[in-house]
């Protein structure tokens, strides 16, 4: 008897420690299932077309660098109970806080545009209209919005985030070989060396990976959510899965489209899918369905930052909690940017493929800024305290800048000197 009430006794335990990760789950977890957006998706298709397995290895780093970014945000609007706009404009002042938040409004809106791309390319391939596809996906999202509290949005986002794993079957459908991404993906390599493409793809893959809207984002869910200093490591560890989550998911994306189009020129996800149902069509069709979902995913988060952050900048109501009579700029803010956005869309012959690329490099540009903001407030021990940041996690969130600071150079020091390093 007594093994069999030691045997219960673990087995309630341990359900009881996922039921309390079941209710605190979320935050990290959907924003970093978000990250994989549209121009995520379109950035891992091009790199394993382009590259096939060879970079792998540099998503796969990439891991730690998001754990080590998002985990921060967790803790600052645990304690803080504070939206990351409003604990910069009380911990650095007016000036800075506008130049972040212009920052976030310019980025998040334009990577608002690059969701609305994927998902009316996506359902282009099944014979959808462009402007029927902006007219549903506003409707549907303010729908999600209006009717809910959060955590009932919360639990929609999540279900989004299931259907992104449609990609790992998708990959095995065509039977990549193991040894090949053993061999060429997790040895550390530059194909075809040091220049400008090289660059560009590292840059746009640490975009999609961490981005500045992701920073506002998590911090505001925590503090909408209601999580509390006693939260903080069930956060940290929703993160830890998030993390591990969007990346798993992205290499079997570079899997997915190495394996078939390796040497292929693609431009955008939803031409990687058309191109795969050539040679399958049920992998062509999980693709597209993927980039729809991934679209619709980081536009119901990236629009929700925003408005976040001008309703804490502002002092207006701002939380999903409250209804459109309680909080009516919140909800004015999200559809004008949510509108505005679809309508870029719908303009002829605007350079679509382009602006997406161009925003996965252009966020992670404006990153370096808003790390150091984000690891100057976690040393505030006045307004931290135990949960300030350990020496060891403030010098890897200075490797971090440093990393992409010199990577940004080098990019830019290859566009205008394209044969430096040839």
């Amino acid at each position: 008897m007594n093994l069999f009430s030691r045997l219960y006794y673990e087995l309630r335990k341990y359900w009881k420690a996922i039921r309390l990760y079941l209710v605190i789950a979320g935050p990290g977890l959907v924003v970093m299932v978000a990250d994989n957006d549209a121009g995520g998706i379109t950035t891992y298709a091009a790199t394993g077309a382009k590259y096939g397995f060879n970079l792998i290895w540099f998503l796969l780093i990439l891991i730690p660098v998001a754990y080590y970014v998002q985990e921060m945000t967790v803790r600052l609007g645990a304690v803080t109970k504070r939206g990351h706009a409003e604990a910069i404009f009380d911990g650095f002042g007016a000036f800075w806080g506008w130049f972040s938040l212009i920052d976030l409004m310019i980025v998040d809106w334009l990577t608002l545009v690059t969701e609305f791309i994927g998902m009316t390319s996506a359902l282009s391939i099944f014979g959808v209209a462009p402007w029927i596809t902006v007219a549903g996906v506003v409707t549907l999202m303010g729908i999600i919005v209006i009717n809910g509290r959060y955590w009932t949005w919360e639990k929609i986002a999540l279900l989004f985030c299931t259907l992104n794993l449609i990609y790992i079957p998708a990959a095995f459908m065509v039977h990549p070989s193991v040894s090949d991404i053993l061999k060429d993906g997790l040895v550390p390599n530059f194909p075809g060396g040091f220049n400008g493409e090289l660059f560009f793809i590292l840059m746009a893959n640490i975009g999609t990976t961490i981005a500045p809207w992701m920073l506002f984002f998590q911090q505001s869910a925590v503090v909408d959510k209601g999580m509390l200093e006693k939260d903080i490591p069930w956060g940290k560890f929703d993160t830890l899965v998030g993390s591990v989550f969007t990346v798993v998911v992205a290499v079997f994306i570079v899997i997915l489209t190495g394996a078939v189009l390796k040497g292929v020129a693609v431009d955008d996800a939803a031409q990687a899918a058309s191109l795969l149902m050539k040679s399958n069509h049920y992998v062509g069709t999980f693709m597209a369905i993927g980039l729809f979902d991934a679209g619709l995913l980081g536009a119901i988060c990236i629009s929700l930052a925003s408005s976040w952050a001008f309703g804490e900048i502002f002092g207006w109501a701002h939380s999903l909690n409250q209804k459109i009579k309680e909080a009516p700029w919140f909800y004015i803010t999200y559809f004008f940017t949510l509108i505005t956005a679809g309508l870029v869309v719908l303009i002829p012959g605007a350079p679509l493929v382009l602006i997406t690329l161009f925003v996965q490099v252009v966020a992670v540009t404006l990153l370096p800024a808003a790390l150091v903001f984000l690891i100057l407030l976690l040393n505030d021990k006045k307004h931290m305290g135990e949960y300030c940041n350990s020496l060891t996690e403030n010098l890897i969130g200075g490797f971090i800048v440093i990393a992409i600071v010199i990577l940004s150079t080098l990019y830019g020091v290859s566009v205008m000197f394209p044969n430096l390093f040839h």
